[in-house]
């Protein structure tokens, strides 16, 4: 992808109904083969926990699976949820990839997950949640959607989030503060971590790992704060929580300060897309999206990903419109044009250095169709003088060269 501003995959490694986690597995090794012969950049595996439609529970056991049947392209986490594990936990796993696969890993790490969130919301009922008050809905200058707030605090109420975390920690345990925990991965990769009482720790394999260390979040908050102070690369989630990403990218900025990673700040923003032919048959292909995501919001779970056909059957009502507004309104779909248009737009509003694609459609092949027009798209657009891509963005003629019509 020379020339370009780099394109990434992540992959949730989804459950499409009627089908199996063994499927959604075989699914996830072709494309990232696929992903690797486009010239995708990384393929990063997401981890979710007690959800029908998602077999991503074990991200370091997927990233070892995609590893194993490619080559060259980078693999990594997005992310690891810290409220799960243990700083030496996560260090030793990916020090074993960067063993078996040096060179090539990358260590994402996130928030989510945390139980203190569950523990500041367990009194109230566990109303469907919505948008929240916090902005109303607009689309910048240059045609950025940025929709309201969506109030997670409802569904962090739900009994099956409660439950979630509490079969995903020893009983009793308690998470420490996430500065911590990034300070001790940190710590751990260089080999200079010392407990308070004075004890050398060292984490084997893992201690001097070649990995890419990547901060994620989904807000202006702790993880942007964080990313920044350590000098490290920030992935900013517009896929999740398109109201905040701008938000989360200046915070970020704000806070930098070069380190023996980075002397500038780097930033790699997500977004949800589906590539097709045409706008027409893309759309069709995206309609199962806000069922899915309505199923992850009543506090059910991911559901398995619905066919075109289940999704047009659903008889929607207002309040569940309203739940899935500012994911649909906010996924990128279309023609090959129409899409890569958008993605130029969200790189230009964020600054971003590169983007991650997350696409997900009921058959595979689609799926592996709409990352291979996408790219295909944007190399063919990265032969455009920098006069050519300001006029497009912008929605101006662009003039007349090679390249690009």
């Amino acid at each position: 992808m020379t020339g370009s501003l780099p394109l990434s995959v992540l992959d949730l490694v989804p459950i499409s109904a009627g089908s199996t986690a063994r499927a959604a597995l075989d699914n996830t090794i072709d494309l990232a083969r696929h992903a690797e012969a486009f010239g995708y950049h990384r393929y990063w595996i997401a981890e979710h926990h007690m959800a029908p439609g998602v077999a991503g529970s074990a991200p370091a056991v997927v990233i070892a699976m995609v590893a194993a049947a490619t080559e060259r392209i980078r693999v990594g986490s997005g992310a690891v949820q810290m409220g799960h594990h243990t700083p030496l936990a996560v260090v030793e796993q990916f020090g074993l990839l960067d063993a078996a696969y040096p060179g090539r890993i990358d260590l994402g790490l996130g928030r989510s997950g945390r139980p203190r969130d569950a523990s500041r919301t367990t009194a109230a009922p566990p109303a469907a949640p919505g948008p929240g008050p916090d902005h109303e809905p607009r689309t910048t200058q240059r045609g950025l959607r940025i929709p309201g707030r969506f109030d997670p605090a409802p569904l962090l109420r739900s009994p099956r989030f409660r439950a979630q975390m509490r079969l995903l920690q020893q009983p009793g345990a308690e998470t420490p503060d996430y500065t911590d925990q990034v300070g001790e991965v940190l710590a751990l990769l260089r080999g200079d971590l010392v407990t308070a009482d004075g004890v050398d720790v060292h984490a084997v394999p893992g201690e001097g790992a070649d990995v890419e260390t990547w901060i994620l979040g989904s807000s202006g908050g702790a993880s942007a704060r964080i990313a920044g102070e350590l000098g490290l690369p920030f992935a900013a989630n517009y896929h999740i929580s398109p109201a905040s990403v701008l938000e989360s990218v200046a915070a970020y900025r704000a806070a930098f300060r070069p380190s023996t990673t980075l002397d500038r700040p780097h930033v790699l923003v997500s977004a949800d897309v589906v590539v097709a032919p045409d706008d027409r048959t893309a759309q069709r292909l995206a309609a199962p999206y806000a069922l899915w995501v309505r199923s992850i919001r009543t506090g059910a779970g991911a559901l398995p990903f619905p066919h075109p056909d289940q999704a047009a059957a659903h008889p929607w009502t207002g309040d569940d419109l309203a739940l899935v507004a500012d994911r649909t309104e906010t996924q990128f779909v279309g023609s090959p044009r129409t899409v890569a248009r958008q993605l130029e737009i969200l790189a230009a509003e964020t600054g971003a250095d590169e983007l991650l694609i997350t696409t997900i459609t009921h058959d595979h092949a689609d799926r592996v169709r709409s990352y291979q027009l996408l790219v295909h798209e944007w190399v063919s657009r990265s032969s455009l003088s920098p006069q050519a891509t300001r006029a497009r963005i912008a929605g101006d003629p662009v003039p007349a060269q090679g390249g690009w019509t």
